[in-house]
């Protein structure tokens, strides 16, 4: 598919989506979150596509909102604010719900939505100089981008309530330290490190990636008791599957099992 804010290439079973606005820090307009809610959901419902990269282009990940496009009209910004954020919280739910791991590849700045996106990957990526801030309350605003629910499973609600207060920044060192990222690479090698980690994920079991995807998002609201009958029915729908039968199988034989995603 053809969009203009949104790059979007498929190759090997992995979707590449870069959020293309560089001359705006990649921020988000109304266009831009149409065009990424709608790549992802068309690579959700893709056979083909197995894994997802997420990444900017140019100097940033994502500057967060498009706060000069919102200075336009300031009367009716409420109204505004509730159509970007339509879109924008259809993608987030897409990335935690769709059965394919989304790696983020943080390649610059990710502040306020830019950073609750790259933070609702399922694993994150940053590149050595990368920065991460909330920023809403700087403008006055406070936090969208579901991170008040993603940021506490991440980092704790002490560390999420420090962010969002101070809007203090973080650096990617701090970042790994404190959970939000999963590893720093040389910026010069970020985009062949998410390459090739989406690809070991595109390689695997894809439905058993996404149960796994939704019993953690399901566990901190349930009791244990639910939880565990989730667990139960999920690891019932596994083994429906033709991988689980070619990992069992492969175990066995001791071999490496060829996962095809069904």
């Amino acid at each position: 598919m053809t969009f203009q804010n949104v790059l979007f290439e498929v190759s090997g079973g992995v979707a590449r989506l870069i959020l293309n606005r560089p001359e705006a820090a990649n921020a988000m307009n109304l266009d831009l979150l149409r065009e990424l809610a709608e790549a992802l959901l068309v690579c959700e419902e893709s056979a083909d596509v197995r894994s997802v990269i997420l990444t900017g282009s140019g100097r940033f990940f994502c500057a967060g909102g498009d706060l000069a496009a919102f200075a336009d009209d300031l009367e009716r910004l409420p109204f505004f604010l509730k159509q970007l954020t339509f879109h924008l919280h259809a993608a987030v739910s897409r990335i935690t719900r769709m059965r394919q791991p989304v790696v983020a590849a943080v390649n610059g700045p990710a502040a306020g939505a830019g950073m609750a996106l790259a933070a609702a990957c399922d694993h994150v990526l940053s590149a050595d100089a990368a920065i991460f801030t909330m920023a809403y309350t700087a403008a006055g605003l406070s936090p969208d981008g579901a991170s008040s629910w993603v940021l506490p499973r991440r980092i704790g609600p002490g560390r999420t309530r420090e962010l969002m207060l101070t809007n203090r920044r973080l650096s990617a060192t701090e970042a790994l330290d404190w959970g939000l990222v999963n590893e720093i690479v040389p910026a010069p090698g970020l985009a062949t490190r998410a390459q090739n980690v989406a690809g070991q994920f595109a390689n695997g079991p894809t439905a058993a990636f996404g149960e796994v995807k939704a019993l953690l998002a399901s566990a901190a609201t349930h009791p244990i008791e639910t939880q565990m009958e989730l667990e139960a029915r999920s690891i019932a729908a596994s083994a429906r599957t033709w991988d689980a039968r070619e990992g069992i199988e492969a175990f066995v034989q001791k071999r490496r099992p060829r996962f095809t995603g069904n």
